[in-house]
């Protein structure tokens, strides 16, 4: 039984993350979101980098958290086991050439996650506990101006986005890292989801200013420890940098063929791949992170959302680019392994010895855990927005018992799930920013515009 539901699973991912359905439209979305605002982020990159990491709040504007918790509440709950497992999936089904198109899946992404934080704090509400309540759910539902149709797409989002948590933001991360560690020290995996789940469990009962707490002293440690890690090893492995970019750029525009246990990729394979890992681990087109983007203390919009798009490029073109890179200057990817034990290999190879594995799991386990913590606020506040204030409690309970038991099951079966909730989610957001893109485009002319009269 188990089995046939996994076949089923992974034939529905097939369709959903296949070349006629989401890959395109993610693309397409972006593209255009780049188009209409005039390549925004390649022109405000610095800006935004400086608003958010240097400036970091706003004194005396509404919200639960600052710009710079709410942003590294969303890159906690981005910068998990895709940055490691699933970049090393690609690589391992799609080629080296699969690391250039999460590139360009991330470029054209910052456009995509800037326009879902712009609406989210636009069409933002307060409940009844006095903290804000946004995201895609809520601009679907009071944005798109066509009776019952906003509402029916908001309430979809919401649906999928509960469920998704499941996947994304739980058991993936618990799989990943109670193999990663059954793998480098012998920890049963049961084990290790008791464990996860009983630290999940002490930061996510205190609610998003309690995440948004950790998550601002945590995730800028854990991301620049494992920069210098993987640093370290390209510098160590500087001569075959050169040939790593070949090998990426030729890959994108032709596959890869059949070498040392690499069974080869066909473009197809090469491009699914790289979209579909991308998309996990920024997740642009999602619309989850606009629910982290709406608790912020801000009074604009646009402000918000210059943050919010550098989420996008902090993962996906500095933390996957340093493990894409680590795999193939080290030659791992030619191994035939796939997932957590390709990074490893990758790592001791690169560290000469077993401690790069131990590196590996180490960080893999930090990245699931901020991951954990930043979805399980997306999924309660889509509950909420389904249910109601009184859901919120038992989804937290069931959400860190889901932590235990994702451990033992299959990274295929999980993998699998977690494509699907993701491409049911992006559908209704992705309409919706589509729909919605001439306020984004006003909003945008209008903040900057007032910029440029307050510095006359």
């Amino acid at each position: 039984m188990d089995s046939k539901v996994a076949d089923i699973i992974q034939m529905i991912s097939g369709f959903v993350w296949g070349p006629y359905l989401l890959i395109p439209l993610l693309l397409a979305t972006g593209l255009y979101l780049t188009l209409i605002l005039k390549g925004l982020q390649f022109r405000k990159l610095w800006y935004s980098l400086w608003l958010g990491l240097v400036v970091r709040k706003e004194k005396d504007a509404e919200g639960d958290i600052s710009h710079f918790q709410a942003l590294m509440t969303a890159l906690a709950a981005t910068v998990g086991t895709g940055n490691i497992v699933g970049v090393a999936t690609a690589i391992a089904l799609g080629g080296p050439g699969a690391l250039f198109w999460m590139w360009v899946t991330g470029l054209v992404g910052m456009a995509t996650k800037f326009s879902e934080a712009l609406l989210s704090v636009k069409y933002r509400s307060v409940d009844s506990r006095q903290e804000q309540a946004g995201g895609p759910m809520y601009y679907l539902a009071n944005g798109i101006p066509w009776k019952g149709v906003g509402h029916t797409m908001g309430i979809l989002f919401a649906l999928f986005a509960a469920v998704a948590a499941f996947g994304i933001g739980n058991m993936v991360q618990s799989n990943s890292v109670a193999a990663a560690l059954d793998d480098s020290f012998g920890i049963p995996v049961w084990l290790s989801g008791v464990l996860i789940a009983m630290a999940a469990a002490t930061v996510i009962l205190g609610g998003i200013k309690s995440i948004g707490r950790f998550t601002g002293f945590f995730v800028p440690i854990m991301i620049i420890a494992y920069l210098l890690g993987s640093g370290i090893i390209l510098i160590l492995n500087i001569e075959r940098v050169p040939d790593a970019i070949r090998w990426i750029v030729k890959g994108a525009l032709s596959g890869t063929a059949a070498t040392g246990g690499f069974a080869g990729a066909t473009l197809s394979q090469t491009i699914r791949f790289g979209v579909a890992r991308g998309i996990f681990s920024n997740e642009s087109g999602l619309g989850s992170a606009g629910i982290a983007a709406a608790a912020a203390q801000t009074r604009e919009p646009v402000r918000q959302a210059l943050v919010s798009m550098t989420q996008t490029f902090i993962d996906t073109i500095v933390v996957c680019s340093f493990t894409g890179l680590v795999i193939i200057v080290t030659g791992a990817w030619e191994s035939g392994l796939n997932g957590a034990p390709l990074a490893q290999l990758a790592f001791r190879e690169g560290l000469h010895g077993t401690w790069g594995g131990w590196m590996v799991s180490i960080s893999l386990s930090l990245f699931a855990f901020s991951t954990i913590l930043g979805w399980c606020y997306y999924g309660e506040k889509s509950v909420e927005f389904l249910l109601g204030e009184r859901v919120i409690i038992p989804y937290r309970v069931i959400y860190v018992a889901a932590v235990y038991f994702g451990s033992l099951r299959s990274l295929e079966f999980v993998w699998s799930l977690s494509d699907v909730m993701n491409g049911l989610m992006a559908l209704p957001n992705l309409v919706g920013l589509l729909l919605l893109s001439g306020v984004i485009a006003r909003e945008t002319s209008l903040y900057f515009r007032s910029q440029q009269e307050r510095n006359w």
